[in-house]
């Protein structure tokens, strides 16, 4: 496995609220990946960055050399481009980790409009809309 790309998405019912993550890699041999799962009473940027380190440990478990990454939360990519300071404690273990993971590979982040991200948004929906209703 060489180069992956990844669309990734959180969100919350409420902020904070129930959570799920949404994420799909492209550039697996079996073809793409959908991971939908449910995280927890969480805010919004918490699920953007458990999304965000879901793509990340996906890559690195699976030696991959580099993985793109797109997401809608201009918060997440620009913290991990370095143009924000991660200041906020809540977020700082998840910026930290998913910084970490990210040495390990040639990794890129670029910000999309949510249109764009409509499938990694429609996964993270369906594993909160799953568990609350």
């Amino acid at each position: 496995m060489s180069d992956l790309v990844a669309y990734v998405d959180g969100g919350s019912l409420g902020n904070p609220g129930p959570s799920g993550i949404g994420v799909i890699i492209d550039g697996c041999d079996s073809g793409p990946i959908r991971i939908s799962k449910w995280i927890g009473h969480q805010d919004n940027n918490v699920a953007e960055y458990v999304a965000l380190m879901e793509a990340l440990q996906y890559a690195v478990a699976r030696k991959a050399k580099a993985l793109h990454v797109y997401s809608d939360s201009e918060v997440v990519v620009r913290q991990m481009r370095g143009e924000y300071i991660c200041r906020s404690s809540r977020l700082y273990s998840l910026h930290w980790t998913c910084r970490k993971l990210a040495r390990a590979l040639s990794f890129t982040i670029s910000h999309v409009p949510r249109e764009s991200n409509a499938e990694a948004n429609q996964l993270a929906n369906t594993a909160v809309r799953g568990r609350v209703g």
